[in-house]
């Protein structure tokens, strides 16, 4: 070992350098690459936004991008509504970060009907902003893609029926993480997962998580309202999680509505507004001809709502009553 003591520090750095084992470059990659989520699983058809140009599902719509994907339908009078004004609350909580780093794609299960011009003007009525894209295409390429996004009933979808999976699937292509999730989901929790968890919680909190209500048990007429009602509505509240316009501030409606048309309106308001109902028809003309959906409440169910709004009605407005008579 003599001929160690001779070695020079430029010799030694030169046998470190040939002792250091390789590693190739794409190995940082490995990740990325070894996840599922990839061109190889996602088709990558063709589809027309609300514009009118043609895009690619997995080139330009998806590809390492933190997403939220719906399918719905124009004509729909039930569901489809309340997912839209769900994720506008959604869209709005997250500000310009929709179009930035996430984006929003509503897919229509009826391109027959839904064509580009049809799906922009449902845009407008929903006030949607940038960063959310709706999009049409051939029928059998959208099956296949709602099948391999897990998003096809089998055995209640044969193409006649628009009856469809309700979920959406929220995710982010370069990490492989994907979920489904209720549209009906508080927006705050939403928006948290799209903001903060599919971004491997790098971001910031969300803000408005730290605004939403304190969590309790909630009575069944509020649970429905939240649930159901409050995409559209707002019950005093015109706050980011009030519905900024789509439907009107339901505050006070017990006072201001016949109890008897309320209950029905409540029932069936696709019927009223067929059988030209005249309330129903100025409510429909003033918000955007929005049709109220309906929302498939049973008597209970309705009885429970209207005692919530009431209460709510009683706790915001007999103060400022009280003040005003002192």
């Amino acid at each position: 070992m003599g001929w160690f003591r001779h070695l020079t520090r430029a010799h030694l750095m030169l046998l470190l350098v040939v002792c250091m084992p390789y590693w190739p470059p794409q190995a940082t990659q490995d990740v990325v690459e070894t996840t599922p989520w990839g061109r190889d699983y996602f088709p990558n058809i063709r589809l027309l936004d609300q514009d009118g140009r043609p895009v690619r599902f997995f080139d330009d719509l998806i590809e390492g991008k933190v997403v939220a994907i719906n399918f719905i339908f124009t004509g729909c009078t039930d569901s489809c509504p309340l997912e839209t004004a769900r994720l506008r609350q959604v869209q709005k909580l997250l500000g310009d970060r929709v179009g930035k780093d996430i984006f929003f794609y509503s897919i229509s299960i009826d391109p027959y009907n839904d064509t580009p011009t049809t799906l922009k003007r449902y845009a407008e009525k929903f006030g949607i902003g940038p960063g959310w894209t709706l999009l049409t295409g051939e029928p059998d390429d959208i099956e296949v893609l709602r099948r391999s996004l897990g998003l096809f009933i089998e055995g209640l979808e044969n193409g006649r029926s628009k009856d469809h999976n309700l979920s959406l699937i929220i995710g982010n292509q370069a990490t492989g993480r994907w979920m489904k999730a209720s549209p009906f989901e508080s927006p705050y929790i939403l928006a948290d997962r799209l903001a903060k968890s599919l971004h491997n919680w790098k971001q910031a909190d969300m803000p408005a998580v730290a605004q939403a209500t304190d969590i309790r048990t909630p009575s069944s007429g509020e649970q429905i309202f939240r649930t159901r009602c409050s995409s559209c509505h707002s019950l005093g509240d015109a706050g980011p999680n009030g519905a900024g316009g789509i439907g009107p501030d339901l505050l006070g409606v017990t006072r201001q509505r016949d109890p008897r048309w309320l209950v029905r309106w409540l029932k069936e308001p696709d019927r009223m507004l067929a059988e030209k109902d005249p309330l129903a028809l100025l409510l429909y003309t003033q918000y955007k001809s929005l049709a109220m959906p309906n929302l498939r409440l049973g008597d209970t169910e309705v009885t429970a709502l209207l005692t919530f709004i009431e209460e709510q009605t009683r706790r915001l407005q007999t103060p400022a009553t009280a003040k005003n008579g002192d």
